[in-house]
Formats: C-alpha cells, structure tokens, sequence
C-alpha cells in the first residue's frame, strides 16, 4: 500500500513536466507591413510549415522600431523559442539582435537584411533573401526584350525608376534594372527618379505623378521599382494622364497578388510583368529553419539567396504552378 502511494505521488510530480513538455513550440514571424500581399503570402507558407512540423506561428505586425522591440518582448511572455523579421528599418539590426540574445530567442532575417551601425550585415543572424541587382537586372532585361518587341526608339522612351533608396534592397533593385538598360543601349538622360515616400501603391501613384508632370515630353514609358506595388502605382498614374498599355510597359518584384490581380483583367494594362520571388521559400523555409534550429540546433546558412522568374499575363499560369503556387 505504501508502495502504491509512493509511485501515486510520483506520478502527480511529473505531471507538470509532462504537461510542459507537451506544449507547442512557438516561433514568431514579424513583417514590417503585415497588409501587403507580399507578406500575407509569407504568413500563409509559414502557416504551412508549423502545420508540417508541428509548431505554432504567432504573426505579429512591426510597422515601427517601438513595436519591434515589443513584438520580440511580447514572443519572449509567451515563450517563444525564436523569431523570423522582416524589420521596418534594417538599421534596427543591433537594437533587435541585442533583444533577442536578452530573452534567449533565435532570430533570422527575410526579405530585408539587417545591418549593424556602420551599415554592414550582422554576421550572427542568419538570412534569406534575394540578390536585389540580379534581381533588378532580371527586370530591365525583360524591359528591352518587350520594348524591342514593341519596336519602339530607345531614345523617344521615357524610364520611371520608382525610388526608395533609404531601404538598401529597394536601391539594389532599382538600379540593377537601370543597369541593364543602359547596357541595351538606354540613353542614360532618359532616367527620371521618381522617389516615393513609403513603399505601397498610393505613395508610387504620387511619386510617379510628379515625375510625369515634369517629364511630359517623353510620350512612351517604362517604369519599375522596388516591388509590384511601386510598378503598380506607375501605371494607375500614367492611366491618369492618357498613358495607355500601348504606351506604358512597368515591371514589377515580387508576383504578389497585386500583379495577379491585374493580369485576371479582361483587357491588359500597362503592368506587363513581374519578376515572381518565391514567397513559398521565404515563408516556409525560413520559419523552419528557426524552429529546426531552436529545437535541433541546426543552424541556418548564413546567407541563402534566392532567384526570380519573369512572369507576365501570358504564361502567369503556367510558371505558377511551376513554382508550386
């Protein structure tokens, strides 16, 4: 009977433990701007992947550096194991990585690359991202193969280059398409900037419409910038000032709903493409990097670079379900 008691009593000991032991793993995901496509895309794989590996995801919009900090305060209370971010403002790298050695997490970066003072990447935290110039040279090469096609002059066509140069990637981007159509033969006078102050379609539209209104004498255009958004906003401005798809060929960054959506138009619109990013690869696999390394010790590359693929109205279906989307 003693005997009995003495393993009853044992066993009611364990119990927390089993109890603890049989809670979920938590892995953060923080995006900067949680309303575009771009990042509700990401959600969505990452969802897929705490399906898969059995952890809980806990989304967290970080619109700025004081909500940063306290999403990574917040996933520390609910003890989280670690955290994937894409961060409002890179140069919030040192401020964020010192928050999460403080509360023991794991952290990776997606998209945007997080810098220390001086500007260089912290070699500590793991990230995945895509080459911004390659990219950004992607773009204007698929510029030149339409522009050719479409016979027009180089020197009658205007190029909008959508700026948000504050974000590294974003200038990347931008000037890799640049490059490559100076290198086609793009005279270099014909590059207007068109800065935009945030990096949705309204702040696009606004930049974009400035610069038509300065620029009038150029009756054909390209246009792009540092996502679909920014290409995307481009053309609802030149649709403004009588600048039809006849006349207007933008290419965007991402393949985002935002370009999905103008491509399922009846009639086509000046946005002709978009160099599609796997947000499959960068939801997924970066919310099961860190859970494999918060629970293996498995840890991520240091940098994993991913490519693009152009995609336009004509071959959407195909390359999407090519890339599994």
């Amino acid at each position: 009977m003693q005997r009995r008691t003495i393993l009853s009593l044992a066993t009611l000991a364990a119990l927390p433990l089993a109890a603890k032991a049989a809670d979920p793993v938590k892995i953060g995901f923080l995006v900067k701007q949680a309303e575009e496509p771009w990042f509700q895309d990401e959600w969505k794989f990452a969802e897929a992947a705490a399906k898969d590996k059995g952890f809980t995801l806990v989304k967290i919009g970080v619109p700025n550096g004081e909500k940063t900090l306290a999403a990574i305060d917040n996933l520390a209370a609910q003890k989280a194991v670690g955290f994937v971010i894409c961060a409002p403002d890179v140069k919030l790298g040192v401020a964020i990585n010192r928050a999460a050695k403080r509360h023991k997490l794991k952290v990776m970066s997606v998209d945007d690359q997080l810098v220390d003072g001086a500007g260089k990447p912290i070699a500590d935290i793991p990230h995945m991202g895509i080459s911004g110039y390659e990219i950004g040279k992607q773009v204007g090469a698929g510029l030149l193969a339409e522009i050719k096609a479409r016979g027009w002059k180089l020197e009658e066509v205007g190029v909008l280059r959508v700026a948000y140069d504050q974000l590294p990637t974003g200038r990347e981007r931008t000037m890799g398409a640049v490059d490559a159509l100076k290198a086609g033969g793009m005279p270099a006078a014909n590059v207007v900037d068109a800065p935009q102050a945030k990096t949705d379609t309204e702040s696009a539209f606004n930049a974009a419409n400035i610069a038509f209104t300065k620029n009038a004498k150029f009756k054909k255009w390209v246009a792009f910038g540092l996502n679909d958004e920014a290409a995307l906003g481009a053309v609802r401005a030149g649709e403004g000032r009588g600048i039809k798809a006849d006349a207007m060929l933008a290419i965007g960054i991402g393949g985002s709903q935002t370009a999905l959506n103008e491509f399922t138009k009846p009639t086509a619109t000046g946005f002709f493409g978009t160099v599609l990013i796997s947000p499959k690869r960068h939801g997924y696999e970066t919310a099961a990097m860190v859970y494999d390394w918060a629970t293996a010790g498995k840890t991520p590359p240091p940098v994993t670079l991913t490519s693009g693929i152009l995609m336009t109205r004509a071959n959407q279906a195909e390359i999407r379900k090519q890339m599994g989307l």
